[in-house]
């Protein structure tokens, strides 16, 4: 059975900065993609930011230039280091893979920018 483990969020003030992990436990095939997703309240869930096990990455425009995702290897971990953070990149971030079988979700994690 395959299990995310988020850690990392919290509160913080705009500007500031905050690093999410994943952790990813149980039978995953090494060819897969990790990343983030975000939901908003009122708000559809959205990509944030994924990983190839290649290291090959995508974002969405809102963050480029401000959180860069890491990780993605053979140790099937994720990171999101989330910089420059603004009031609108409050959410529940939860972490993501797919590999050739199926994909997976973490619990969530809450992150809440103040202005």
């Amino acid at each position: 059975q395959v299990q995310l483990v988020e850690s990392g969020g919290g509160l913080v003030q705009a500007g500031g900065s905050l690093r999410l992990s994943c952790a990813a436990s149980g039978r995953i095939f090494s060819n897969n993609v990790m990343g983030w997703y975000r939901q908003a309240p009122g708000k559809q869930r959205e990509l944030v930011a994924t990983i190839t096990s290649g290291g090959s990455t995508n974002s969405a425009d809102s963050v480029k230039g401000r959180f860069t995702v890491s990780g993605g290897n053979a140790k099937n971990t994720v990171y999101l280091q989330m910089d420059n953070l603004k009031p609108e990149d409050t959410a529940v971030y939860t972490c993501y893979c797919r590999d050739i079988l199926s994909e997976y979700w973490g619990q969530g994690t809450q992150v809440t920018v103040s202005s």
